[in-house]
């Protein structure tokens, strides 16, 4: 990785809808990159508001918030506009609702000759299981056990070599732009540790959770005995025909 010029670009879809997790998220990254030492130049911040026209996070570091055309498609178009936009030696990728770790950048840059690092990430607040990736018999990358936030790749591996975020329009582009990047990477590493947390911001904008979110948190709720409809928030519709 070259120490001059920009080392992080961090890709962040939005809709727009989450302007509290989405600062959240924002912050993060401004640890993290203090944390690693970096200078201003050293970093960018790239967030595309999908099809809505939304005031940008505030950050020490450079950030830069696109209005852009409507997607529509759980940011899979946003990613790849931000992708032509990006300049930093590495990306990486952070939905609006979740963190990466105060440690993570600094993490990254010790594997500098590594075109593709996948660490572990924390989901306890989003699955049963505690972390992603789960490392088994089976293959690392597979359906199901690896997210965008996993992963710190080179811009010269998924932009110049794989061609940007593709599949789009398919419910599992992530994980099939990952098996791409996997498959085409000169060099992998693979490291135990934990470098975000996801869904850290899910309960910060109640009217913008997504639906899984308000399946689990509904859940939860009634394992405890709350009134899901005295949450002060939407509920799922599997609990609103429940109590209908």
């Amino acid at each position: 990785m070259a120490m001059d010029g920009t080392l992080f670009s961090i890709i962040i879809p939005s809709t727009g809808q989450r302007p509290k997790a989405l600062q959240m998220a924002v912050n993060s990254v401004e640890k993290a990159a203090r944390f690693a030492g970096l200078e201003r130049s050293q970093l960018e911040i790239l967030i595309g508001f999908d099809g809505v026209k939304r005031m940008a996070p505030t950050c020490a570091y450079p950030l830069q918030a696109f209005n852009l055309p409507r997607d529509n498609d759980r940011g899979n178009g946003i990613r790849n506009m931000l992708l032509k936009i990006a300049s930093g030696d590495r990306l990486v990728f952070l939905d609006d609702d979740n963190v990466i770790k105060q440690h993570a950048l600094r993490t990254y840059m010790k594997y500098s000759d590594a075109e593709m690092i996948i660490a572990r990430i924390d989901t306890q607040l989003a699955f049963d299981r505690p972390f992603l990736p789960v490392q088994d018999n089976g293959s690392l990358v597979r359906r199901g056990n690896i997210d965008p936030l996993c992963v710190c790749v080179s811009r010269r591996l998924v932009v110049e070599r794989c061609g940007g975020w593709l599949h789009q329009g398919k419910y599992e582009a992530d994980y099939l732009n990952i098996l791409d990047w996997h498959r085409r990477s000169h060099s992998t590493t693979v490291i135990e540790d934990v470098v975000g947390v996801y869904d850290a911001g899910r309960s910060l904008d109640n009217a913008a959770l997504s639906r899984r979110q308000m399946n689990l948190l509904d859940r939860l709720a009634a394992e405890r005995g709350s009134a899901v409809h005295e949450l002060g928030r939407p509920v799922s519709e599997v609990f609103s025909s429940a109590f209908a």
